[in-house]
């Protein structure tokens, strides 16, 4: 099947950020008592908007019974985040060879607020690919695995859901792709992905998985 238009996640597809994001987002929530194995933290959290993740975490911190939530917690993490991403964050290696290859419309659909995603997008050189169609979760009612962040980037291309091809390398990510009606390749070529990762997209509901940016522009472009 062809497809008039692929969208792509940013974190872990775009920009290598996600390993980032577990590490620290790991080292955090240790000091509170919340330890999780990498493969049920990625599953679990990857792909979710940040006011969901923190609902999330707070409720696993309640369960504890170790008292109130720390009032800092979500500035502290985001303010050593930024402070990483600033000097680390690259993009994943071979996707602007994709980007040049890939002639059709394209967009951006993530979970970041729409001010990171577009700091991510610059710092990367990236967002002369997407522009105008950088999308956030935050513009949307319902996070990922919702479809709606899906289905508005659809809207705004002006295309229906089943010609859209969505590359996404969480599970959270590619139920909202698949509840959106579109086709959803998993992607495993971020610096976060373990061995079990393409087995959690593929039981996610993705039709294919793709291992880097080499392949996958093979399978876009012939």
């Amino acid at each position: 099947m062809s497809f008039s238009a692929v969208i792509f996640d940013c974190d872990g597809v775009l920009v290598d950020s996600e390993a980032i994001y577990g590490a620290v987002e790991r080292q955090f929530l240790a000091t509170l008592g919340l330890h999780y194995d990498l493969a049920d933290y990625q599953t679990r959290f990857t792909g979710l908007t940040p006011d969901d993740f923190f609902a999330a975490v707070e409720k696993d911190h309640a369960a504890l019974g170790r008292g109130p939530f720390p009032a800092t917690f979500a500035a502290d993490l985001n303010a050593e985040t930024k402070a990483r991403m600033d000097a680390e964050l690259e993009a994943v290696p071979g996707i602007q060879d994709v980007l040049e290859r890939w002639q059709g419309p394209k967009a951006v659909a993530s979970s970041s607020s729409l001010r990171r995603l577009q700091e991510k997008l610059a710092q990367t050189g990236l967002a002369r690919y997407f522009h105008p169609h950088v999308y956030s979760g935050e513009q949307v009612q319902n996070g990922k695995p919702a479809p709606d962040l899906f289905l508005f980037a659809a809207d705004r291309l002006d295309l229906s859901s089943d010609r859209c091809l969505v590359i996404e390398d969480s599970a959270n990510g590619v139920r909202a792709a698949a509840a959106a009606g579109m086709t959803v390749w998993g992607f495993t070529g971020g610096g976060h992905a373990d061995a079990g990762l393409a087995s959690r997209l593929s039981d996610a509901g993705a039709a294919q998985v793709v291992p880097d940016h080499a392949a996958l522009k093979a399978l876009l472009t012939g």
